[in-house]
């Protein structure tokens, strides 16, 4: 599981920062690449990534103002002239069917794939569900409906003990897939082998969230709440409260004390303002680590892991080679 950020800037593309995207890539997971949003100029973004259109099968969009959306067309209609076949599915508050729907018509544009739209209730609710994954999605405070999603990868289930089963004399094969599968066995002879003796203990899934913009409210909370990393708006910085409220807004300090009390693993910060150019960006990160010290900045095509376990402060990891099955 990685998170890559193909576009962290604020309201309009910047010299060095597009406007939002975030990619979840579940490659490894379930072969197929989550969007959360897909501001004007996306799918130029991915031609600097490994990320093809046809893996994205499914799009989380927080809300409609249009630097979180301008970029679907395009992208949807390169799905197809790249190959796309499978469905996409794409989710969002109410008007992203018609936004969608309209722009295709005006346009003309036939698209290869189905294409499915699922509208979400005001006050949220589970989105999907998946044998591997649940997303829920939560309203937050902005000027216009904005959504928060929170994804949580089920629990593995625990490794076969493969050691101990040879030192019990067990013959490789079928019964060890029935072990797996949970199935109590019987030797021949006579032993009987529980599956629990011989499985270990299962493996926690990992929970990201990403929330749309929004100042300051409860329901980001709830969302965040212990999950292993928290993708947050920091639209303005330490001492900017004020505007950042005036502006439906978060701060790096409010993002920060959202982190701190939800008890996330890792804390990043995106949708920067172009008023913090270059280096001055790190001073977002400063200001919130005085509260949450696991935070960092995000840069356009940043790419990050996701591991089991806790979380740490190691560098983004920069994907240089691309998969075979992503070509």
């Amino acid at each position: 599981m990685q998170i890559e950020f193909l576009g962290t800037g604020a309201g309009v593309p910047a010299r060095f920062r597009n406007v939002t995207s975030i990619a979840l890539r579940l490659l490894e997971e379930i072969n197929s690449v989550w969007l959360f949003d897909a501001g004007e100029g996306t799918q130029i973004q991915m031609l600097q990534s490994t990320i093809r259109p046809r893996k994205v099968d499914k799009i989380f969009v927080t809300h409609l103002h249009g630097d979180h959306i301008y970029g679907l067309p395009g992208l949807l209609s390169s799905r197809s002239f790249q190959g796309g076949e499978e469905e996409l599915v794409i989710y969002g508050p109410h008007g992203i069917k018609q936004f969608v729907e309209t722009s295709l018509r005006v346009a003309q544009t036939h698209l290869t794939y189905p294409l499915k739209f699922v509208e979400l209730p005001n006050e949220g609710g589970e989105v999907l569900r998946t044998d591997k994954f649940t997303v829920t999605a939560l309203p937050l405070d902005h000027k216009i409906l904005s959504f928060g999603y929170r994804v949580v990868e089920h629990d593995h289930a625990g490794e076969l003990l493969v050691e101990r089963l040879r030192a019990m004399q067990v013959p490789e094969g079928p019964l060890y897939g029935q072990l797996k599968r949970g199935n109590d066995i019987t030797l021949p002879d006579g032993r009987e082998i529980k599956s629990a003796d011989v499985i270990g203990p299962a493996k926690k899934g990992r929970t990201v969230v990403i929330l749309g913009d929004t100042r300051k409210t409860p329901n980001a909370g709830e969302l965040a709440r212990g999950a292993d990393v928290l993708v947050h708006e920091s639209t303005y910085g330490k001492g900017e409260g004020k505007q950042a409220r005036n502006h439906y807004h978060s701060t790096s300090i409010q993002a920060a004390e959202v982190a701190e009390k939800a008890g996330v693993g890792r804390l990043l910060l995106t949708h920067i303002s172009a008023r913090y150019a270059g280096k001055s960006a790190n001073e977002l990160a400063y200001q919130a680590r005085t509260i949450f010290e696991n935070t960092r900045v995000v840069n356009d095509f940043d790419v990050f892991e996701v591991p089991f376990g806790e979380q740490s402060n190691s560098k983004p990891i920069k994907l240089t080679t691309v998969d075979e099955d992503e070509q």
